[in-house]
């Protein structure tokens, strides 16, 4: 069975930082791109940051310098450390993994992010 398990929100105030953290288990995530993903009450859920097999890292033009992904394959954990955070960054982040070339992924139950004073 696989799992990716989130942890790492709470609330943070404006300018602070996050680390969330994304542990799977049923798949070897080398195998995977692992993203985040990230939706706000009332809004579609948009992506946050990717990492590819490769280490290639995507991030959408709004949170480029904010937003770091990285990968650890060797404890199948994924992370995304958010800094200088706003409340319009409040959301639930999910954790995914999606392997190439197929159409197969899978998504964690997500996370709560709060930023608010």
């Amino acid at each position: 069975q696989v799992q990716l398990v989130e942890s790492g929100g709470g609330l943070v105030q404006p300018g602070g930082s996050l680390r969330l953290s994304c542990v799977a288990s049923g798949i070897q995530i080398n195998n995977y791109n692992m993203g985040w993903y990230r939706q706000a009450p009332g809004k579609q859920r948009e992506l946050v940051a990717v990492v590819r097999t490769s280490g290639v890292k995507t991030y959408p033009d709004s949170l480029t310098g904010r937003f770091t992904i990285s990968r650890d394959n060797a404890k199948n954990m994924v992370y995304l450390q958010m800094n200088t955070l706003k409340p319009e960054d409040t959301a639930v982040y999910y954790c995914n993994a999606e392997r190439p070339l197929t159409l197969v992924d899978y998504w964690g139950q997500g996370t709560q992010v709060t930023v608010s004073s």
